[in-house]
């Protein structure tokens, strides 16, 4: 599954302005977290300073609440960070527990490393693997691997040499599913991504959580001034505001529930998801996102899944009825 909000297909086949359409092709957050109205100067005129680094790590440990003994990266986005694991990580073969996010899979596989795509986060692990990815909360369907579990894979890797690689982007909405608290020593890295949950993809911030070795590889491999001062800056204020971000959890959820409530009213089966998507089954999907995309509303559809369709946390109640003004119409369609 390759990532959404690419609204370029959608224009190109559908029509209208960008401004038109209603996007919720993404898993972002659409409520994003205020931006100041100015930045220090020197964020915008002078090279990222390291004082403004050490500030938004600190800010990201408490955040994160990262156990002392693990080190933090931070990274133009977690995108950039997958790029370098199969340069800083050992060899060996890779287990991708699926479906979810593309990329995972594909980088390994442009590295020349033996891929096995697995069904199952509990399935017994081929012989020749030494890394296995785990998207937990995953992409598309929400799906969460308990703790024990995660310690029982890395516990199993750790016997080959090996490491288990768990991308969190969705964690900071769902209290209690980051692995973090849970390592005590075992070769894990966590990936956490800043700009779903506080809306500000376009900042494009990310960081990885590894013991200190690791760390110091993957910090090595992206070399100096990986993040500009402005996301240094923004990120730093937004993950130390944790009054936001309480509120944004209670908010996030609560309009989930509204959401799924009127997919289901609509006549949709909702099966997964988490706070800022949800995954609803119907029978024709391919025909209801065209149908929608018609509207211009732009959703997910899966060629591995005919039957799926994953829809974003629309923007509001007013986003949520023309979501159910646009679902009405298009099902009604002959």
């Amino acid at each position: 599954m390759k990532h959404g909000g690419d609204l370029g297909s959608a224009l190109a086949r559908f029509g209208g302005l960008a401004s038109e359409w209603m996007d919720l092709s993404t898993g972002i957050n659409p409520h994003a977290y205020p931006l100041p109205d100015t930045l220090p100067a020197e964020a915008w005129t002078r090279l990222p300073a390291q004082d403004a680094l050490t500030r938004l790590i600190a800010a990201a440990r408490a955040a994160y609440a990262v156990p002392g003994d693990l080190d933090l990266v931070a990274a133009p986005g977690t995108q950039a960070i997958l790029a370098h694991l199969p340069h800083v990580m050992p060899d060996g073969g890779v287990a991708v527990v699926g479906p979810t996010y593309g990329s995972h899979a594909e980088i390994w596989r442009r590295a020349g490393r033996v891929v096995h795509d697995l069904t199952s986060p509990y399935a017994d692990l081929p012989d020749d693997v030494r890394l296995l990815v785990i998207v937990n909360p995953n992409n598309p369907d929400g799906r969460l691997v308990d703790a024990q579990s995660l310690r029982h894979h890395a516990e199993q890797l750790a016997a080959r040499g090996g490491w288990l690689i768990v991308d969190e982007a969705f964690a900071d909405c769902v209290p209690g599913a980051s692995v973090l608290p849970h390592l005590n020593g075992l070769p894990v890295i966590v990936l956490r991504s800043f700009g779903k949950f506080f809306g500000l993809a376009g900042l494009r911030l990310g960081f990885a959580v590894a013991p200190r070795a690791l760390a110091e590889r993957l910090t090595v491999a992206l070399e100096s001034w990986a993040v500009p001062g402005p996301a240094l800056e923004i990120g730093a204020r937004a993950l130390e505001d944790t009054a936001w971000q309480d509120a944004m959890r209670a908010r996030l959820a609560d309009e989930a529930a509204d959401l799924t409530l009127m997919l289901q009213m609509q006549g949709l089966s909702v099966f997964g998801g988490t706070p800022l998507f949800v995954l609803a089954g119907t029978r024709d999907a391919a025909a209801l996102h065209r149908a929608l995309a018609r509207q211009h509303v732009w959703t997910r559809v899966f060629d591995y899944a005919p039957t799926w369709l994953r829809i974003g946390l629309p923007d509001g109640q007013a986003g949520r009825a023309r979501l159910e003004a646009a679902l009405a119409a298009a099902i009604a369609e002959p």
